[in-house]
Protein backbone atom coordinates (compact mmCIF):
# COMPACT_ATOMS: atom_id res chain seq x y z
CA UNK A 1 0.00 0.00 0.00
CA UNK A 2 1.32 3.50 -0.96
CA UNK A 3 1.33 6.45 1.40
CA UNK A 4 -1.16 7.95 -0.91
CA UNK A 5 -4.09 5.49 -0.33
CA UNK A 6 -3.69 6.01 3.52
CA UNK A 7 -5.93 7.46 6.07
CA UNK A 8 -6.81 11.11 6.16
CA UNK A 9 -4.09 11.84 9.36
CA UNK A 10 -1.41 9.73 8.05
CA UNK A 11 -1.90 11.13 4.39
CA UNK A 12 -1.12 14.44 6.35
CA UNK A 13 1.84 13.94 7.60
CA UNK A 14 2.60 12.14 4.42
CA UNK A 15 1.99 15.67 1.82
CA UNK A 16 3.72 17.27 4.78
CA UNK A 17 6.74 15.48 4.78
CA UNK A 18 6.69 15.96 1.22
CA UNK A 19 6.37 19.21 0.90
CA UNK A 20 9.29 19.72 3.90
CA UNK A 21 11.71 17.59 2.49
CA UNK A 22 11.19 19.54 -0.90
CA UNK A 23 11.92 22.75 0.43
CA UNK A 24 14.97 21.18 2.41
CA UNK A 25 15.93 19.79 -0.89
CA UNK A 26 15.44 22.83 -2.95
CA UNK A 27 17.11 25.28 -0.05
CA UNK A 28 14.05 27.14 0.02
CA UNK A 29 14.30 28.22 3.76
CA UNK A 30 10.43 30.21 3.48
CA UNK A 31 9.26 26.64 2.24
CA UNK A 32 10.75 25.03 5.08
CA UNK A 33 9.25 27.21 7.80
CA UNK A 34 5.89 27.01 5.53
CA UNK A 35 5.59 23.18 5.44
CA UNK A 36 7.34 23.10 9.34
CA UNK A 37 4.30 24.71 10.55
CA UNK A 38 2.10 21.80 8.84
CA UNK A 39 4.43 19.16 10.51
CA UNK A 40 4.30 20.60 13.54
CA UNK A 41 0.45 20.20 13.19
CA UNK A 42 0.77 16.44 11.95
CA UNK A 43 0.66 14.25 15.12
CA UNK A 44 2.81 11.82 14.41
CA UNK A 45 5.32 13.07 11.91
CA UNK A 46 8.18 13.29 13.68
CA UNK A 47 7.99 9.69 14.50
CA UNK A 48 7.51 9.21 10.42
CA UNK A 49 10.26 11.35 9.37
CA UNK A 50 12.43 9.30 12.27
CA UNK A 51 11.80 5.88 10.51
CA UNK A 52 12.61 7.11 6.91
CA UNK A 53 15.55 8.65 8.14
CA UNK A 54 16.33 4.91 10.36
CA UNK A 55 15.51 3.09 6.89
CA UNK A 56 17.62 5.14 4.79
CA UNK A 57 20.58 5.13 7.80
CA UNK A 58 20.19 1.31 7.94
CA UNK A 59 20.67 1.13 3.77
CA UNK A 60 24.01 3.08 3.98
CA UNK A 61 25.37 1.29 7.22
CA UNK A 62 24.37 -2.30 6.50
CA UNK A 63 26.68 -3.35 9.23
CA UNK A 64 26.03 -0.53 11.73
CA UNK A 65 26.81 2.55 12.57
CA UNK A 66 29.69 3.82 14.20
CA UNK A 67 30.88 6.99 15.59
CA UNK A 68 32.65 8.07 12.67
CA UNK A 69 29.53 7.20 10.17
CA UNK A 70 27.15 9.16 13.21
CA UNK A 71 29.39 12.05 12.99
CA UNK A 72 29.95 12.19 9.28
CA UNK A 73 25.97 12.37 8.90
CA UNK A 74 25.75 15.08 11.38
CA UNK A 75 28.49 17.35 9.99
CA UNK A 76 27.08 16.57 6.40
CA UNK A 77 23.77 17.65 7.50
CA UNK A 78 24.88 20.52 9.11
CA UNK A 79 27.31 21.91 6.97
CA UNK A 80 25.14 21.74 4.06
CA UNK A 81 22.29 23.03 5.48
CA UNK A 82 24.02 26.18 7.09
CA UNK A 83 25.16 27.35 3.78
CA UNK A 84 21.24 28.52 3.13
CA UNK A 85 19.95 28.22 6.51
CA UNK A 86 22.24 29.89 9.15
CA UNK A 87 20.14 28.86 12.07
CA UNK A 88 20.26 25.61 11.52
CA UNK A 89 21.50 23.67 15.22
CA UNK A 90 23.46 21.01 15.22
CA UNK A 91 22.65 20.21 18.73
CA UNK A 92 18.78 19.88 17.20
CA UNK A 93 19.95 17.65 14.36
CA UNK A 94 21.94 15.91 16.88
CA UNK A 95 18.51 14.99 18.85
CA UNK A 96 16.50 13.93 15.79
CA UNK A 97 19.82 11.86 14.73
CA UNK A 98 19.72 9.78 17.82
CA UNK A 99 15.59 9.66 18.23
CA UNK A 100 16.14 7.79 14.55
CA UNK A 101 18.20 5.19 16.13
CA UNK A 102 16.43 5.23 18.82
CA UNK A 103 18.46 6.06 21.70
CA UNK A 104 16.63 9.21 22.68
CA UNK A 105 12.96 10.36 23.01
CA UNK A 106 12.70 14.43 22.78
CA UNK A 107 9.54 14.03 24.85
CA UNK A 108 11.72 13.10 28.00
CA UNK A 109 13.72 16.16 27.24
CA UNK A 110 11.79 19.33 29.21
CA UNK A 111 14.71 21.62 28.09
CA UNK A 112 15.49 19.95 24.93
CA UNK A 113 13.84 21.15 21.20
CA UNK A 114 11.03 22.53 21.00
CA UNK A 115 8.65 20.91 18.65
CA UNK A 116 8.61 23.20 15.83
CA UNK A 117 12.72 23.11 15.89
CA UNK A 118 12.07 19.17 15.39
CA UNK A 119 10.00 19.97 12.57
CA UNK A 120 11.95 22.57 10.72
CA UNK A 121 15.03 20.31 11.29
CA UNK A 122 13.89 16.86 10.18
CA UNK A 123 13.06 17.56 6.62
CA UNK A 124 16.72 18.94 6.80
CA UNK A 125 18.27 15.31 7.68
CA UNK A 126 15.77 13.59 5.96
CA UNK A 127 16.93 15.25 2.28
CA UNK A 128 20.67 15.17 3.42
CA UNK A 129 20.23 11.22 4.61
CA UNK A 130 18.54 11.04 1.52
CA UNK A 131 20.88 12.63 -1.17
CA UNK A 132 18.36 12.42 -3.93
CA UNK A 133 17.04 9.02 -3.78
CA UNK A 134 12.67 9.39 -3.57
CA UNK A 135 11.25 9.86 -0.86
CA UNK A 136 7.95 8.17 -1.28
CA UNK A 137 9.08 4.90 -0.85
CA UNK A 138 10.26 5.36 2.11
CA UNK A 139 7.39 7.39 3.38
CA UNK A 140 5.71 4.09 2.10
CA UNK A 141 7.93 1.94 3.90
CA UNK A 142 7.94 4.06 7.14
CA UNK A 143 4.08 3.75 6.98
CA UNK A 144 3.96 0.23 6.71
CA UNK A 145 6.82 -0.83 9.75
CA UNK A 146 4.23 1.85 11.72
CA UNK A 147 1.32 -0.60 10.58
CA UNK A 148 3.29 -3.66 11.17
CA UNK A 149 3.95 -2.22 15.25
CA UNK A 150 0.19 -1.65 15.41
CA UNK A 151 -0.57 -4.84 14.23
CA UNK A 152 1.87 -6.29 16.08
CA UNK A 153 0.41 -4.75 20.06
CA UNK A 154 -2.71 -6.08 19.05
Amino acid sequence: MGWKSLPQPARAIAVAAVAAVDAATRRDAEALEAAALALTAADGSGLVLGLVVRLRLEEMFPDGVDGDGARAVLEGCVRSAAEWLPEVDPQVVLVLLASAWGVHDPGEQPDGPDAKELARHGPLLVAHVLAGAPLEGYLADAFAEIRRGELNDH
